[in-house]
């Protein structure tokens, strides 16, 4: 029995949704008729619109060789009815369509789709009624945000135009009849406006603008009963396009007069931005965006106002846009109609949108309410004085103006030079061009705001347990800060922003962090052990003084006595006072380069709109997608895949499905980041049996069924809540102790904490005791805040290197080499001179021979001393520390013995390691208060006691050969498997180019975690990303001299990425 043949298939990532005529109801218009023709009569009370006709994809499908009469409705007087309540239909009397009109079939059988309320459609298109007017008016446009019960958003673009009203009101040849009208010209002074609306899953605001300005210029002249016509071939055109994937390439439709462009996003994790995004910055100044912005990142009660309904969606979108990554959680309704202004009484947050016309109407019915005047630039409360709206922390602030005041937001200025154009389409692409790179200057402006207000989040966060600890980053932050950071961390959006940072998402918040961070701060975030303050940020931090008050910075201890926090001058109440001469030139627009972007133009659409002709339209798709393949350059790999994206989703819709699925294998070997995972799934599903048999006979195919067919099941999702460091309650056994240290963020290594565990119970039952711990968190945070606090004279860190920190400092005693303070660094110790402060260099670690702990005799005394023998001198440095005695030989000890087993293995890690069991044992001290206390800390001593129970000699061989030692898993709870190693090369030169010049080593760990290496210096250049949860695979592509590998999950699962690295001879 033969099988039937396939239907064409709906385009999965069509831009049309719906398409829609709205307007009055013919009944209703009676009055104005008769209202026309008297005298003296100006203004009409507005009418309430109605849909008129719907048009719903797909319009055409492979059996039909005429129009599909199911794709529109046009309603007459009885269906309209259908649209109001399903149950209140009455009987279906026969059809009053209009003549020569596609005879429609009964509208409850179209399909509406998710998230489109077409009883609500007509109020938003319309959202002061449909007035009626003496004198043609322009034709207007505004748009639409539509949320369906889910929180899916779909957007519309509305066209207004007007007609006159009368009988038989039609257009011949461009000229208006009236002698069929009954009512004679007296009825002329008469005009109704219609709506046009074009309702995508995409926010192409620009775009459907211009498309439905192209329209126009036909609705406007046409007879009545031709309108639907026109809709209906306008709506089966965009039905037919898809939205380009994301990145380079960008779709163009020739609509005649114009050339309509749809861009993509810039990448799969970016908005598609189809708007201009200075529109907020031409409105308001720099300081009240800023405070916009605060209003929103508090989650506030947020209203638009505006005499245009058009601005009040495109302003709303484009904060939006400033927020990204971060999303807006509440609702979301950018237009509300005069029918709906009950909407702001809602009690919780929300982002909504008014005519100006009922400012003072809203605001005098609620309370809490911050209104925004987008018309007057200004920003009022609603009947609340007491509204505590918190300022933008003030460097970030500070930094943002400048920016947006370097800005060139006038495209008339980079026009002046240059000799008018004579072409439509060119002064448009032009004008377009300029755009994209002003919008890609305002994104990276508002995405370094966040980066400056959230970028310390990180060094708060625990990943293997997905612990923030709020208490100790508000501790760090500014006074005049806290109001505002207090504020957001309560809200949804912030939540959602820390689950994004503990899943290590490489959103663009990360590569923005990671793209701006100083090398300190990025060196600083791979220590093991705690941080502190480099040399190099003590001396910014005095040379800055004058410019700011102290701050002190010190952690939280939850659940433990606030630390006072000394108080700074009162900051300024309005950020209009803030004096932005002190940014420096690196606050200045960056120079964004422009990126190279495509184009592919969709072949032109014939109508009348039959089977025979969209067959057509897929076969040329597909011959210019293939010939376009052809001319690409090999290296192109990311244009190659945009291209595979787009010819298999043709080929879907002429269904070739084993063509369309060997297009989308091909993305795993150009750009598996695009894969669409989801739409091959379904399309394998939909193989006929004979299908399915050939595509098991093809290697390539075979491979991608088995891949995306033959997962394991769903596992149970994980548990992703974010949870805030408290102190333990309960005694704890090794390991629900692991956990709690790991989550307080001390120290994340396990074989650390096991030997912190041994000391803390030396003598004592196995387990620890809530006062333990919190005696032992509470020294470690103390000496944390104390090193925050150390401030050395400039001519004490001229002598000491940028990157070194002052870990420990020891009270004042009595040496050979005068009195002072012993410091330790991670590289060494020196004295500290007391009185006039001074510098006096003790010993490296690596030039340490003996450390001995001694007495010394003094009058009836014995004072413990500590000796330091060191190689190039035989001079032996002597120190009276008293009790301290024995704590600091156990920890210089420990910091000689972890920099010998460094300079052997050529590893650095032990000497992070070793300064971590230094601090340890320091706290360890602290909280035990015992005469036990010295012994339970050597506990730590664990390299110096490797150091004396095993020879530290390496074998020959390796020692000649290894010339440095990496830790993958380095910052890791444990070490970690690598699956991948795969090495780019660049230039070891920095001069030629300083940053992405140098080779690189990614390694890819389990789990989906890639680590990735300076293979110029072996610092990490950026840490544990994550591209999935499947382990990581590779594969190459090479041809000539130029090619690029692609690392990627051996097995795709939904989420997982992958990343593609372009390598050059």
């Amino acid at each position: 029995m033969a099988e039937a043949a396939p239907q064409y298939l709906a385009l999965p990532s069509g831009l049309l949704e719906l398409c829609a005529l709205l307007g009055a109801p013919r009944d209703s218009l009676r009055g104005p008729e008769q209202v026309a023709q008297k005298k003296g009569v100006k203004s009409l009370s507005p009418l309430d619109p109605e849909v008129l006709s719907v048009f719903v994809p797909p319009f055409v499908t492979k059996e039909d060789s005429q129009p599909a009469g199911v794709s529109c409705v046009t309603l007459g007087k009885t269906r309209r009815r259908s649209f109001r309540k399903k149950r209140e239909r009455p009987k279906a009397e026969p059809s009053k369509g209009h003549p020569g009109g596609p005879r429609g079939q009964d509208p409850e059988d179209v399909g509406i789709p998710n998230g489109v309320d077409l009883l609500a459609l007509p109020q938003l298109c319309f959202p002061g009624g449909v007035c009626v007017a003496s004198e043609p008016k322009e034709d207007c446009v505004h748009f639409l945000v539509l949320t369906d019960v889910c929180g899916n958003r779909t957007y519309g673009v509305v066209a207004q135009y007007y007609r006159p009203l009368h009988d038989e009101y039609c257009f011949y040849n461009g000229k208006m009849r009236w002698e069929a009208s009954g009512l004679g010209r007296s009825a002329a002074g008469c005009f109704v406006p219609f709506a046009v609306c074009v309702v995508s899953r995409f926010p192409y605001y620009n775009a459907l603008k211009d498309c439905l300005s192209c329209l126009l210029t036909h609705l406007k002249i046409c007879k009545d009963f031709e309108v639907d016509n026109h809709i209906k071939d306008f709506a089966a055109k965009l039905s037919l396009i898809p939205s380009p994937p994301p990145g380079p390439l960008h779709l163009i439709l020739n609509m005649k007069p114009l050339q309509i462009v749809f861009p993509s996003r810039a990448d799969p994790e970016s908005p598609l931005i189809d708007l201009d995004l200075h529109l907020p910055l031409l409105r308001f100044r720099p300081e009240k965006v800023l405070q916009i912005l605060t209003c929103l990142l508090t989650e506030q009660h947020v209203v638009f106002f505006s005499s245009s309904w058009a601005l009040l969606t495109l302003v709303a979108e484009c904060f939006m846009a400033y927020l990204h990554p971060l999303q807006w959680q509440h609702t979301f309704v950018p237009i509300l109609s005069r029918h709906m202004l009950d909407f702001v009484m809602a009690p919780t947050s929300f982002l909504m949108g008014c005519h100006l016309d009922h400012f003072e109407e809203v605001s005098k019915e609620a309370d809490g309410l911050i209104l925004i005047n987008i018309d007057a630039g200004s920003i009022t409360y609603s009947n609340d004085e007491d509204m505590d709206v918190p300022d933008i922390p003030l460097l970030a602030a500070q930094t943002f103006i400048q920016r947006v005041q370097s800005l060139q937001m006038h495209h008339e200025l980079d026009l002046a030079h240059l000799c008018a154009s004579t072409d439509l389409n060119e002064g448009r692409a032009c004008r377009r061009a300029w755009q994209q790179r002003l919008n890609c200057q305002i994104q990276q402006i508002t995405l370094q705001l966040l980066v400056c207000i959230f970028r310390e989040v990180k060094n708060h966060l625990n990943y293997e347990h997905r612990v923030f600890n709020s208490e100790e980053f508000l501790k760090t932050r500014a006074p005049g800060d806290q109001q505002f950071y207090k504020q957001v961390l309560d809200t949804y959006m912030f939540h959602a922003f820390l689950k994004a940072r503990l899943s290590r998402r490489l959103d663009a918040f990360a590569q923005m962090d990671l793209h701006t961070q100083s090398e300190e701060d990025r060196i600083d975030g791979m220590l093991l052990s705690p941080r502190r303050p480099t040399i190099e940020k003590m001396a910014s931090r005095k040379s800055s003084a004058p410019h700011g008050a102290h701050r002190r910075m010190v952690v939280s201890m939850p659940n433990l006595q606030d630390i006072m926090v000394p108080e700074l001058p009162p900051r300024n109440s309005s950020l209009r006072k803030i004096h932005t001469e002190d940014c420096g030139s690196s606050h200045t627009v960056l120079d964004v380069p422009s990126k190279l972007t495509y184009t592919f133009k969709i072949p032109e659409i014939h109508f009348p709109l039959v089977g025979q002709c969209v067959q057509a339209f897929h076969v040329d798709c597909v011959a210019q997608l293939s010939k376009a393949m052809d001319s690409l350059a090999p290296e192109n790999s990311v244009l190659l895949a945009r291209y595979f994206y787009l010819r298999g989703l043709v080929q879907l819709m002429q269904g070739q499905l084993l063509g369309a699925l060997l297009d989308f294998q091909s993305l795993y070997k150009t750009d598996v980041r695009i894969f669409p995972a989801d739409l091959v799934q379904r399309t394998v599903e939909s193989l006929s049996a004979p299908e399915r048999a050939q595509a098991e006979r093809t290697p390539e195919l075979r491979r991608l069924i088995s891949e995306v067919m033959d997962k394991p099941e769903d596992a149970p999702k994980a548990d992703d809540r974010v949870k805030n460091f408290e102190l333990p309650k309960k005694h704890m056994q090794l390991d629900d102790f692991v956990k709690r240290v790991q989550e307080s963020g001390i120290v994340k290594d396990a074989g650390i904490i096991h030997r912190l565990f041994e000391a803390l119970t030396v003598g004592h039952q196995k387990q620890i005791d809530p006062e333990t711990f919190k005696d032992f968190y509470n020294c470690w945070k103390e000496a944390e805040a104390e090193a925050q606090e150390v401030n050395l004279p400039f001519s004490v860190m001229e002598q000491l290197d940028k990157n070194e920190c002052v870990y420990k400092l020891s009270s004042s005693v009595k040496t050979n080499r005068g009195v002072g303070k012993i410091a330790m660094t991670q590289k060494r110790l020196f004295l500290l001179t007391e009185g006039r402060p001074g510098y006096v260099e003790i010993s490296t670690f690596r030039n340490i021979e003996e450390v001995r702990s001694t007495t010394v005799a003094f009058l009836l005394l014995r004072i413990p001393t500590l000796k330091i023998k060191m190689v190039s001198k035989k001079e032996v440095f002597e120190a009276n520390l008293k009790t301290e005695c024995d704590l600091w030989h156990l920890m210089v000890k420990e910091m000689w013995a972890g920099k010998k087993l460094a300079d052997v293995h050529k590893d650095p890690q032990y000497v992070q390691q070793a300064l971590t069991h230094a601090l340890l044992m320091d706290a360890v001290v602290g909280a035990l208060q015992s005469p036990g206390a010295i012994y339970a800390a050597s506990k730590l001593s664990y390299f110096d006691k490797m150091k004396n129970e095993m020879p530290m000699a390496v074998p020959k061989t390796t020692s000649e050969t290894l010339k440095h030692k990496i830790n993958p898993s380095a910052g890791e709870t444990f070490p970690r498997a690598i699956d991948v190693l795969l090495y780019t090369p660049g230039h070891l030169d920095p001069a030629e180019k300083v940053e992405d010049a140098h080779p690189k080593l990614w390694c890819a760990l389990n789990e989906g975690k890639v680590v990735v290496f300076d293979a110029s210096s072996w610092t990490v250049h950026q840490h544990c990303f994550k591209v999935g949860t499947s382990k990581l695979t590779c594969t190459s592509t090479e041809e000539g001299e130029m090619g690029a590998v692609c690392m990627f999950p051996a097995e795709v699962k939904q989420g997982d990425s992958a990343f593609l690295v372009q390598l050059k001879p």
